[in-house]
């Protein structure tokens, strides 16, 4: 029922063929919730108690079945990944050891690896991952897999980020937003809300108004941006008053102080320019936008 797309007929089935099992059979009732984790987890249904898939695992791997065992934890690894504990995916997976699992287990591991190499920005470890996910989910010889496999290979060939600096505007892969991350520029990231150059990072995901600001800036740079156009980047406001203008003095200050370390942040004529301490140039990360992926060539999908 899961796989022609009745998720919550599937459901319904598993949790009734999991009250229907008596004491004796607490490996059936595990794997039905490591079954229902599955659809949960396909759903984006992640408040799904966790708790219960780690109970389901414990139990199979003390009775023996290190097959859906393994299933269980790939399955609360890809949890992680979804909210972004990567820190944890990592040491969970850590605990597990593919070599003796049968190829679509295998094929699972390697998925995971490649989806939190991706997550670290190292492109080489995911695409060696990905190689070894799609030799696994060919002798797995399962075809949702082997779909899986390559809807995952096509985020590498596949713009993920937007460049902006100097007043243009281009496309990156995952493998080019890797190498901007290793360079020596002042990356103004709008994807993470952060920060950062070579030695430092400074995260402003809980400050949207100095992010606005330091986005606004990040664009502009080496030129500056007029007060009445940093006003209305950062509040909002269609006409700036003295008010906003206050505001906007007391938002300044609290941005130099942030990013002190990083950049100055200096007063001009008509408004303000960054002035980056160590970094050659100053660029901005921006996520894609619809337009941007229209104009993109085929060639830059693939």
């Amino acid at each position: 029922m899961a796989q022609l797309g009745d998720l919550v007929r599937a459901k319904a089935l598993l949790r009734s063929a999991a009250r229907t099992f008596g004491p004796k059979e607490a490996v059936a009732r595990a794997r039905c919730v490591v079954a229902e984790a599955e659809i949960a987890l396909v759903s984006r249904d992640l408040g799904w108690p966790a708790k219960a898939l780690d109970a389901a695992r414990a139990t199979l791997e003390a009775h023996g079945d290190r097959v859906n065992a393994a299933h269980a934890r790939y399955l609360e690894v890809r949890r992680l990944l979804l909210i972004g504990r990567l820190d944890e995916a990592e040491r969970k997976l850590a605990e597990l050891d593919p070599a003796p699992l049968p190829p679509a287990s295998r094929a699972a591991h390697a998925l995971v690896v490649a989806g939190i190499a991706m997550r670290r920005l190292r492109t080489k470890a995911a695409r060696a991952a990905l190689a070894r996910a799609e030799h696994a989910a060919r002798h797995a010889g399962i075809p949702a897999l082997t779909a899986e496999v390559e809807s995952a290979s096509v985020v590498l060939n596949t713009p993920v980020a937007r460049l902006i600096a100097n007043g243009e505007e281009r496309l990156l892969l995952l493998e080019e937003v890797e190498a901007l991350q290793a360079s020596k520029a002042l990356v103004v990231d709008a994807c993470r809300h952060v920060v950062r150059d070579p030695r430092a990072m400074v995260s402003l995901a809980r400050r949207p108004v100095l992010f606005a600001l330091a986005r606004a800036l990040g664009e502009a740079w080496p030129a500056d941006v007029p007060r009445d156009m940093l006003v209305a980047r950062a509040f909002g406001a269609k006409h700036a008053d003295e008010s906003h203008r206050a505001r906007l003095r007391v938002e300044v200050g609290r941005l130099r102080t942030v990013l002190r370390t990083l950049t100055g942040v200096s007063a001009t004529k008509r408004g303000f320019a960054l002035v980056p301490r160590r970094a050659r140039e100053v660029v901005v990360l921006a996520r894609p936008s619809k337009r941007s992926m229209r104009r993109c060539s085929p060639s830059c999908r693939r």
